[in-house]
């Protein structure tokens, strides 16, 4: 605000402009006065300013006037005929000039126009109640919100039916990929990850069309987000991490949904693969939800990657046993269970001489699955303890002897 003389002569520089029409270069015909963030009339376009950069101007006075700790005094009204203009001051300054083009524009002499104005920034001045001081904020805001949301649209609408079309084109593409996944990859994680994936890229297409509806540049936008990149990244590490090794492990399968695998210190069935997570559940019934970072991180073992699993169980028998016979029994034993793989065929080894016994290791191939690999492995111990006992080959526990030194005849 530039302190102007009382003298009517002495009139913005700003708008001491000819009479003329408004310049076809305006963007708007007619701008709001403000005082306190509130409309309270509005002014046109002059010849050599737009109506916006009118309105700006005495939005700066009369911010300048109330930012001021003195009191404001009342806006008068100070007619000029022969220009035939008349300025609005306060406090000795000139807060703007009403012109033949505003009098023409509301239809109005130039001096009752300004009469008129003065009396609503008067109005306006006065410090409402704190309740009407509210009403006319949140009056002010919806109207500013529904005079630009009508200016924009046409813009809403075309982004709006962009984000439908993008909607229902992902969802088609998600389809058509997760079909064609099903009759290529035959597994399920790696299907769920082509529709997933196929979804997301269409969802991104769209939004860079929408965004550029609305009139927002995306290159722009990459710019603003650039500036931020390093934040964002520390802050969200662990979460992109986490999808980036989902993705990975997804597409590497190192195991599938329902494979039975030690992670780490958990072991359970795979129940479930996301790209965020991988969920686990134990052989005790509970769910455990492992971050994919890190599952790709720790040492993985798949128990049922291959059908047949080979287990052992070790027998000792009496150093007097024909070693041989043995053989034979515990063959008998096995090739009798029918859950015990022929292929590839069993095999007993000699393993240690201990102690007390000789220690043989049975070797069979069963289900890999955990309760198949247990059942069997149970009904074979059971069935070799039985047909030894049958076939008199004993299988002593550890012998200890037993010196006495000095002891009375």
């Amino acid at each position: 605000m530039v302190p102007i003389a009382t003298s009517q002569e002495d009139i913005s520089p700003v708008e001491s402009v000819p009479l003329e029409n408004n310049s076809p270069n305006d963007t708007a015909y007619f701008a709001d006065v403000l005082v306190r963030g509130q409309p309270v009339f509005q002014i046109g376009s002059l010849a050599q300013i737009n109506a916006r950069q009118r309105a700006a101007t005495v939005n700066r006075r009369i911010a300048s006037l109330l930012a001021q700790s003195q009191s404001i005094g009342q806006v008068t009204v100070k007619p000029d005929n022969p220009r035939k203009i008349a300025t609005l001051q306060v406090n000795n300054r000139v807060l703007m000039t009403v012109t033949e083009q505003d009098a023409q524009d509301f239809g109005l002499e130039v001096e009752s126009l300004a009469q008129k104005w003065a009396d609503q920034v008067n109005e306006a001045l006065d410090k409402p109640p704190l309740a009407i001081d509210v009403g006319q904020r949140l009056y002010g805001t919806v109207r500013q919100l529904i005079r630009n949301t009508i200016g924009n649209l046409p813009s809403i609408l075309g982004a709006i039916i962009v984000v439908g079309l993008t909607w229902g084109a992902a969802r088609g593409v998600r389809y058509v990929a997760f079909t064609w996944a099903q009759q290529t990859e035959g597994d399920s994680s790696s299907e769920i990850l082509i529709g997933r994936l196929s979804y997301g890229v269409v969802w991104v297409v769209g939004s860079v069309i929408a965004l550029g509806v609305l009139g927002i540049d995306f290159a722009a936008l990459l710019g603003a987000l650039g500036l931020t990149s390093v934040a964002i990244g520390f802050s969200l590490k662990d979460v992109l991490s986490n999808y980036i090794s989902g993705v990975i492990l997804l597409a590497a399968r190192p195991f599938r949904i329902n494979d039975q695998v030690v992670i780490d210190i958990y072991e359970g069935t795979i129940t479930q693969i996301q790209l965020r997570a991988t969920t686990l559940k134990t052989y005790d019934g509970r769910l455990v939800y492992i971050p994919n970072q890190e599952v790709f991180q720790a040492s993985i073992i798949n128990n049922t990657a291959s059908p047949r699993r080979r287990s052992s169980v070790m027998v000792g028998i009496d150093y007097d046993a024909d070693i041989e016979t043995a053989k034979q029994v515990i063959y008998q034993v096995l090739d009798n269970i029918e859950t015990v793989e022929k292929n590839p065929a069993p095999d007993i080894l000699v393993q240690e001489l201990a102690a007390s016994t000789v220690n043989l290791e049975v070797r069979f191939w069963v289900d890999s699955r955990r309760a198949g690999f247990l059942a069997t492995t149970s009904t074979v111990t059971q069935g070799i303890k039985q047909a030894l006992e049958q076939a008199n080959i004993e299988m002593p526990t550890d012998i200890y002897t037993l010196v006495f030194r000095n002891s009375p005849n």
